[in-house]
């Protein structure tokens, strides 16, 4: 556990998050240079594809080939269509505690997005939210209740699985035929759920924070660890089967498996996650390692 050679792709991003596998390609946000890029895997070229001034997190594709990015401060999906015309897809504030965060696109169209529930990076008092549904014509749905800064999300039929970054583990739902989440329930828990209270008594006490995470073919989980920890491989029910380690001063904060075979695991790491210290900061990298089972078809 934890030996896998890594290889740094792209450096001097400020924090990246949102990585997708998609046209033969890496996609990732960085968040503080307000641009989504897509990445060559062999090279490490990026060319940039938006610009997104509100701070672009989770990124999906709809039917059509259209991107949707989450804008995170202002709470709003845009949508760039093919031909590079840029419009919002849905505002979602009043579904909103704190910053829209992650995303996560169907087969038919629907974007799922999480947010954070409260201002983490000011340290407020943490609160339980919900996922939004935005259905292909724009209109949102709240879905699920009382999840703990919902993340990553993964799809693997017609189930639904999210990260809850403070609390410890993982949530399933099913998905109805209109695309309405019910049934919720555990995944996996890692840690154990802690007690509300301050950020300042949560955090020491969480354990584990599951931050972006890819399903891999064989039903695992690998997943960051919002704490700093190493990148897990999680089984159903939330028993860490493999680690990755990263070398000292880093942390990854997000992943996702993808490449030509589906065995490439792309890394985003920096030193933190806060953004008084990355805003300004260029030391964000993007690193891959190679897994042995491929990514589920989904991803």
């Amino acid at each position: 556990m934890g030996a896998r050679e890594l290889r740094t792709l792209v450096e001097g991003g400020s924090f990246f998050e949102g990585p997708r596998w998609h046209e033969g390609r890496w996609w990732v946000s960085d968040f503080y240079t307000h641009t989504v890029r897509a990445i060559d895997p062999e090279t490490g070229a990026e060319e940039v594809i938006l610009e997104v001034p509100g701070q672009p997190s989770g990124l999906g594709w709809l039917p059509d080939g259209s991107l949707i990015v989450n804008s995170m401060t202002d709470h709003r999906l845009l949508r760039r269509t093919v031909d590079g015309a840029v419009s919002v897809h849905a505002d979602v504030t009043e579904y909103c505690g704190g910053h829209l965060n992650d995303l996560i696109v169907d087969g038919e169209g629907r974007a799922y997005a999480g947010n954070f529930g409260f201002d983490l990076m000011n340290m407020a008092h943490p609160e339980p939210t919900s996922l939004v549904r935005v259905d292909p014509d724009g209109t949102v749905h709240r879905e699920g209740e009382h999840l703990w800064f919902p993340n990553a999300m993964m799809i693997s039929g017609n189930l639904l699985i999210v990260a809850e970054t403070f609390g410890g583990g993982f949530t399933e739902f099913t998905i109805e035929p209109d695309g309405s989440l019910i049934d919720q329930r555990i995944w996996g828990q890692v840690a154990p759920r802690v007690a509300p209270g301050s950020v300042e008594e949560m955090l020491p006490n969480l354990g584990y924070a599951p931050d972006g995470c890819t399903l891999d073919a064989a039903g695992h989980i690998w997943a960051a660890d919002g704490l700093g920890g190493p990148t897990c491989r999680i089984a159903p029910g939330g028993d860490i089967v493999d680690e990755i380690e990263l070398p000292e001063g880093l942390a990854v904060f997000a992943c996702q498996l993808g490449g030509h075979d589906g065995r490439e695991l792309l890394l985003c790491a920096a030193p933190d996650f806060l953004e008084v210290s990355r805003r300004d900061a260029r030391e964000a990298v993007l690193l891959t390692t190679t897994v042995e089972v491929s990514a589920h078809a989904h991803a």
